[in-house]
């Protein structure tokens, strides 16, 4: 056989494991795994890269600090440019943490601790926007969300009577109706050691993060609201935790590692809900760290936390030096509070202020 024939032949078989690959990779059910974009600062930007008093939009979070000569936590409630700071709780001896604010922007659901060591409680209450009329929903329990037309709060009971600050203490998804003042239990009573979880625009479904439970180590899920099936949505590239959906329902928002955060489409008109378009849109050197992101209502901002990565993002976890951020999705992002006492969990609230317009003696 020639030279040139064995070079012919050589050439034949290549073809042929391309073909092959090719068709394999066209039949594969399989999704198959997404290039994730990254081109973001890792450092905030000077706060005039983001037009912050343009955005009409306020923001509520969790923070640390003096209040009656006592240091505890209170939700804190500001403009988009950190102006007009209000503490909306103000009460020294109990800490009010992780505040999620009702799709009208009216109410407010969050978490409270009461007492010391081994006697400390946490429950989940309600109040008003303006931080009046308390209302208890639940003893020994955490992670509130709001369901898509504000009449319901979805929570995970303790997992024990003894207090944790372990995101994934939890037991029992469970809805608790507004006007009856009701408690039900999800359908499917394995969902456990779930944290973060975040009812979708569309009520059916939830997002939430599992550790240790369900045959998962950590990840993130998405599960009906009135069904018993689990989808891991780290097929799609989804992985982290905290996701939070955008108000439109179409996108959706997490951290994919201490220093990243991710935004991607996810659909549920299909069999199972499908994720695409992963990109990363903000992120921080590995001194630091990213936490807790919340998109703003009109979908053109996020919201998150960031400071030294000593700190803990979990509720109740001191973070001395962390403050609250915005992004505008192009990669940029700036700081909008300074003063670094443990500020986390920021929320949006969906409902348009007064003007912004500040003196510059009150700017963070």
């Amino acid at each position: 056989m020639g030279r040139t024939m064995r070079i012919f032949l050589v050439f034949l078989v290549c073809l042929g494991w391309v073909r092959l690959s090719v068709k394999v990779f066209a039949e594969s059910e399989e999704p198959q795994e997404q290039a994730v974009v990254e081109l973001f600062d890792r450092k905030p930007s000077p706060r005039k890269t983001i037009d912050l008093q343009a955005i009409p939009y306020k923001i509520v979070y969790e923070t640390y600090r003096r209040v009656g000569g006592r240091s505890n936590w209170e939700i804190y409630q500001m403009n988009a440019d950190g102006t007009r700071k209000r503490n909306l709780t103000q009460t020294p001896y109990v800490d009010e943490m992780y505040p999620h604010v009702s799709p009208d922007g009216t109410k407010i659901c969050f978490v409270l601790d009461r007492g010391e060591g081994r006697r400390k409680t946490r429950s989940v209450y309600y109040m008003n926007s303006d931080g009046t009329d308390r209302q208890l929903v639940e003893r020994n329990a955490r992670q509130p969300c709001w369901s898509p037309d504000g009449k319901t709060i979805a929570y995970l009971k303790g997992e024990y009577e003894r207090y944790s600050t372990r995101e994934y203490a939890t037991a029992e998804l469970t809805f608790y109706d507004l006007e009856t003042g009701e408690h039900l239990q999800h359908v499917n009573q394995e969902l456990r050691h779930l944290y973060a979880i975040c009812w979708a625009p569309d009520p059916n479904w939830f997002l939430g993060v599992v550790h240790g439970a369900l045959e998962f180590s950590d990840t993130i899920l998405a599960f009906p609201a009135h069904g018993t099936e689990v989808y891991d949505l780290a097929k799609w590239g989804v992985k982290g935790c905290r996701p939070d959906f955008c108000f439109d329902g179409k996108r959706i928002v997490w951290g994919e590692t201490d220093w990243e955060l991710c935004i991607g489409d996810i659909s549920f008109d299909g069999n199972e809900p499908v994720v695409t378009h992963v990109s990363k849109f903000a992120g921080c050197d590995r001194d630091s760290k990213v936490y807790h992101v919340d998109f703003s209502p009109d979908g053109k901002y996020v919201a998150f936390s960031y400071g030294p990565s000593r700190g803990g993002q979990q509720v109740g976890g001191m973070a001395k030096g962390w403050n609250i951020c915005v992004s505008d999705l192009s990669g940029h992002w700036v700081q909008i509070t300074a003063d670094g006492n443990h500020n986390k969990e920021p929320d949006w609230m969906p409902m348009v202020t007064e003007t912004n317009s500040m003196p510059a003696d009150e700017r963070p």
